[in-house]
């Protein structure tokens, strides 16, 4: 008999249970699906959605046309997730500003202003959903009603100014759709003009005439 002594035998693989494996490929989705919108954003933002293509998308993104189809029916449902993801970011831009300001003051007004102004200049989906928005005659899907939530929330900081005395008397409804027309306005000619590199400055003017002509009280 023999005294070599044998070797141990390699340890067992660990299973993955069923759950981990579902797991995992649900998070690579995530991923996938969110590195698809990403550069739908890009190409929406840089080209328009009537000229852009699946291809466009699925190049940017480094994946083939088959992986974007797997995610999206067609190039209308990329635009309205897109879409979806400007006025999320659009709230997740405004929500600092709201945390830290004085509801009632009217230079939360200014500050949320000021901010999306910079997502205009920085973000990708706050300028491609911006431009979706005005093809939205292009896209045969459900597309968000444009602005409507943006408008609402100016009302009320402007109708808290208004109740606490901050703000000289005027109609904030009113307001607050003539500041939303003068903010995406001026980031639409900003954008024709100089490709958004002073979006900031020309926002920065609506805000001085803002605050000459509804002038705070002290």
């Amino acid at each position: 008999m023999s005294h070599e002594r044998k070797a141990p035998l390699p340890p067992l693989p660990i299973a993955t249970s069923a759950n981990d494996t579902s797991h995992l490929k649900q998070e690579r989705a995530i991923h996938t699906r969110r590195t698809i919108l990403d550069a739908a954003a890009s190409v929406f933002a840089d080209t328009g959605f009537p000229a852009v293509t699946i291809k466009d998308v699925a190049d940017k993104a480094e994946l083939t046309k088959g992986a974007v189809y797997f995610h999206f029916a067609n190039k209308e449902a990329i635009a309205v997730a897109v879409a979806d993801e400007f006025y999320r970011r659009l709230n997740e831009i405004i929500a600092p500003v709201l945390e830290d300001g004085d509801p009632a003051s009217p230079q939360t007004v200014v500050d949320v202003l000021k901010a999306v102004a910079r997502g205009f200049r920085d973000d990708d989906y706050i300028k491609a959903g911006s431009r979706l928005q005005i093809e939205r005659p292009y896209i045969k899907g459900d597309m968000p009603v444009p602005y409507v939530g943006f408008t609402d929330l100016l009302t009320e900081l402007l109708e808290n100014c208004h109740k606490a005395g901050t703000l000289r008397a005027t109609d904030p409804a009113s307001l607050a759709r003539v500041l939303r027309a003068a903010l995406f306005g001026a980031q639409h000619i900003s954008w024709v003009q100089a490709n958004r590199q002073d979006v900031v400055d020309r926002v920065q003017e609506i805000i001085d005439v803002f605050l000459t002509t509804y002038e705070t009280v002290h």
